[in-house]
């Protein structure tokens, strides 16, 4: 089983399969219009542009499951990061990436790439493992995924290659990608 075996929705309903990106290296991305890491749209926004002709494709999968920073509707949701950050990458429906109700491809994803641990160093995973604690502790177990843009790179054969959680800045990952790419 890989990524291409799922199929997700289209903001407007239409439902899509991940075969359509075959042969493509894909960066897969819970994400929020009203979170602390929304800014990384601006930088998700430069890779996609930046390697986009030589084959990368970014997934947007919008969120409300931490702290309600997603409440709009899908439509909402996509022309939010349209209008404030440009983006032009695709945006699907709003899922949810943990819990009974999560979505068949995340629940794949966090399986092929476990949760590699909070790094305790790093002061906005620190705060991020606060801040879980307080809201949502029930995401602190396993391999869930900890809070909205959690991103995981798949390779042109739609295999997982790693997940980088949402303190990890869109540029530090760049030269994964450019690997990938070549």
């Amino acid at each position: 089983m890989n990524i291409f075996d799922f199929k997700v929705e289209k903001t407007n309903g239409n439902i899509v399969s991940l075969e359509n990106y075959k042969e493509k290296v894909l960066l897969v991305v819970n994400t929020a219009s009203k979170c602390t890491f929304t800014p990384q749209f601006e930088d998700l926004q430069k890779l996609y542009l930046s390697y986009k002709e030589a084959g990368l494709e970014i997934l947007g999968f919008p969120c409300n499951q931490f702290a309600g920073q997603e409440p709009g509707t899908n439509e909402e949701a996509s022309s939010f990061c349209q209008l404030n950050y440009g983006v032009t990458f695709p945006i699907f429906s709003k899922v949810n990436v943990n819990g009974e109700n999560e979505a068949p491809l995340f629940q794949f994803l966090k399986a092929a790439a476990p949760f590699r641990g909070f790094d305790e160093s790093n002061i906005s995973e620190k705060l991020l493992k606060m801040m879980i604690s307080e809201k949502n502790p029930e995401f602190l177990l396993g391999d869930s995924i900890k809070w909205n843009f959690t991103k995981f790179l798949i390779d042109q054969e739609g295999n997982v290659i790693k997940r980088f959680e949402p303190s990890d800045e869109p540029a530090s990952f760049a030269k994964e990608i450019e690997k990938l790419l070549q």
